[in-house]
């Protein structure tokens, strides 16, 4: 049954990409007759799959409607076209998110024409690094999130130590998370930026890095001004486990002026299971002030 599956499979891709070679669309123009009807039966034509022909990779950059953008991309995946590139390149700069990051998709997947000596790569670091404007800086910090490589987390890093931009650094500290890279400890040099944004970034990315082990920095924020940066850092504690901070956790579940940073405070003593935080739990719900925080407290003994 596998093989009479890829068997179809192979037919139809062969079908579809002759009529890229024809500059036709797959749905209509080989729908009638041999191949594809011999793969789809008697499926409807606007519901067999097809490849997005170059010449329409090309128009829809300019059409300006995101939906558009994202379909004709997604069905040009396997679509080898060098003209498409620089037209598809542009889009990184987007003022789109999703329009940003299908671009950054389908460019990554060429063989050819993105990641050589001055192609579409390179230009993206070079962007980061030097052009004038924080926008397209923020914009070329997620794309080369985006990118999916490595090769990116040396620009990256130094963008979220020494960029002017609030923007920009928050930028760069997502993406690092996104390649799943600390950046050599940059992300715990953007845990203590003075702006709030990147503080958040940064946490946000050190929660997604499989091996993030910095547990000091998340831990000292647990008194940062900003209440959500407070709830944040101790989500991040919870997920390393960070049993050690348990005394910290203790007196924000206990004190904390904002209600979902007790919550989360509970929560994470819940998970260290330490008994040394029973007698705080017991009084948290008994006696604080939320309904919702001492019912955080309750499952927290419970998890004990």
């Amino acid at each position: 049954m596998r093989t009479i599956k890829m068997g179809a499979l192979l037919a139809g891709t062969v079908i579809a990409a002759a009529s890229l070679m024809s500059g036709t669309d797959a749905r209509s123009d080989t729908y009638v007759g041999g191949g594809t009807k011999a793969v789809y039966g008697n499926l409807p034509p606007d519901q067999v799959e097809f490849l997005s022909p170059p010449d329409r990779i090309k128009s829809v950059v300019t059409s300006g409607s995101p939906s558009l953008i994202w379909e004709t991309l997604e069905h040009g995946e396997a679509v080898e076209c060098l003209d498409c590139i620089p037209a598809v390149s542009g889009l990184l700069y987007s003022t789109d998110a999703q329009t940003r990051e299908i671009a950054a998709w389908w460019l990554r997947r060429r063989i050819f024409g993105v990641f050589g000596p001055g192609q579409v790569y390179e230009q993206t670091v070079n962007t980061l690094k030097n052009d004038p404007s924080p926008d397209r800086r923020t914009a070329a910090a997620y794309a080369l999130g985006e990118f999916l490589t490595l090769a990116g987390v040396p620009a990256l890093a130094g963008a979220l130590q020494t960029d002017a931009s609030p923007a920009v650094r928050a930028a760069a500290a997502s993406a690092l998370g996104r390649i799943n890279d600390d950046g050599g400890g940059a992300l715990s040099v953007g845990m203590k930026d003075t702006d709030s944004s990147v503080r958040l970034a940064a946490i946000a990315s050190a929660g997604r890095i499989n091996n993030f082990a910095d547990k000091a920095t998340p831990a000292s924020l647990t008194g940062d001004t900003n209440p959500m940066v407070r709830r944040r850092a101790v989500e991040l504690l919870e997920d390393l486990r960070a049993k050690d901070t348990v005394a910290s956790v203790m007196a924000l579940a206990n004190s904390d002026a904002d209600e979902r940073v007790r919550i989360a405070a509970c929560h994470a003593l819940g998970t260290f299971a330490d008994i040394t935080a029973r007698p705080t739990l017991q009084g948290i719900a008994a006696n604080d002030s939320s309904s919702l925080v001492r019912d955080a407290a309750i499952i927290a003994l419970r998890r004990m």
